[in-house]
């Protein structure tokens, strides 16, 4: 009966063993199980950062390049990024140059741009460039100053837009800093800054009895004698077409680079 029942108590003790062998693999197994969920999730939330980190790389708000339409819509003393088509420089000094830049959408005024004098042989007519500057305005001149600039692949002239009837419009200010012209206008006077040839030469014009001031910027094209000769000689009452830049000072004034007498 003894030897029965040590039997017994060793077969039940085998079994209680076998069960906590078998609680304690499937307590394993769950651990296990856990700690795989853990580190899949770890994975995923990392992934997730990367992804996000990378998305917020690609695309910086900053370097984007702005349309016309932004650039006229972006407040004063903002920073802007556009890209358009050197037509005409102003002459280089001191690392600086004043360039005329152009697009099919519209027309930017670039004061004072920095630029070496290595650069500056770099900014011919249609050579397109990208600048990063600030909107500012001037005497009703709105402007780019304090840019830089990174030289770009196309290549664009911006043929003249006939601008006559829109004198004495709101709308001719839709095209400030254009490359336009001026049909039929007669010249009323022609004087020089300063009094005395060498400087600019203010041209007052008139269609339909409405004067309208223009100027030979001389650091546009004053070193071209024989254009300067042609300005300064122009006599009241000539008819004339009228080729230049919309500039704005206080009112259109626009810099002329041609004239042709009728």
């Amino acid at each position: 009966m003894k030897k029965f029942m040590a039997f017994t108590l060793s077969a039940v003790m085998l079994m209680s063993l076998a069960a906590c062998a078998k609680k304690a693999d499937e307590t394993e197994a769950e651990t296990t199980a856990a700690e795989t969920a853990v580190e899949t999730t770890v994975a995923e939330t990392t992934a997730a950062e990367t992804e996000e980190t990378v998305v917020e790389t690609e695309a910086p708000v900053e370097d984007a390049v702005m349309s016309y339409a932004d650039y006229v819509a972006a407040d004063m003393d903002s920073e802007v990024v556009v890209t358009g088509y050197v037509q005409a420089t102003q002459s280089w000094w001191e690392d600086q140059i004043t360039v005329y830049l152009q697009d099919e959408d519209g027309a930017y005024f670039l004061y004072n741009m920095t630029c070496s004098e290595e650069d500056a042989a770099l900014l011919v007519p249609g050579q397109e460039i990208k600048v990063t500057g600030y909107k500012s305005e001037w005497a009703g001149e709105v402007e780019i100053i304090d840019a830089t600039f990174e030289v770009l692949d196309g290549n664009w002239i911006a043929p003249a837009t006939d601008v006559t009837e829109f004198l004495g419009t709101d709308d001719l200010i839709n095209y400030q800093n254009q490359f336009v012209s001026f049909t039929d206008m007669t010249v009323v006077s022609v004087a020089f800054k300063n009094e005395e040839p060498g400087d600019d030469i203010y041209v007052t014009l008139s269609k339909d009895d409405a004067e309208y001031d223009f100027c030979l910027e001389y650091y546009l094209n004053g070193s071209d004698e024989e254009f300067y000769a042609l300005v300064s000689g122009l006599e009241a009452g000539a008819t004339v077409d009228v080729e230049g830049f919309l500039y704005w000072y206080e009112g259109v004034n626009t810099h002329i680079t041609a004239v042709t007498v009728k």
